[in-house]
């Protein structure tokens, strides 16, 4: 199961830049992950300062 982005996102940027593959991008109002891309690795939740990404 891919991982996701909560409303609680801040849009601070640093999941986009820790993820080891391109499935992070911005979206309007926050970040979004791209399910078909994720790899699952756990890397963007863990680097999350606001918990925003849940499995």
């Amino acid at each position: 199961m891919a991982y996701s982005i909560t409303d609680a996102c801040t849009s601070c940027g640093v999941c986009e830049s820790t993820y080891p593959v391109e499935a992070i991008s911005e979206g309007d109002t926050q970040f979004k992950i791209d399910a078909d891309a994720c790899i699952d690795c756990g890397a963007c939740a863990s680097e999350c300062p606001v918990e925003a990404i849940v499995e």
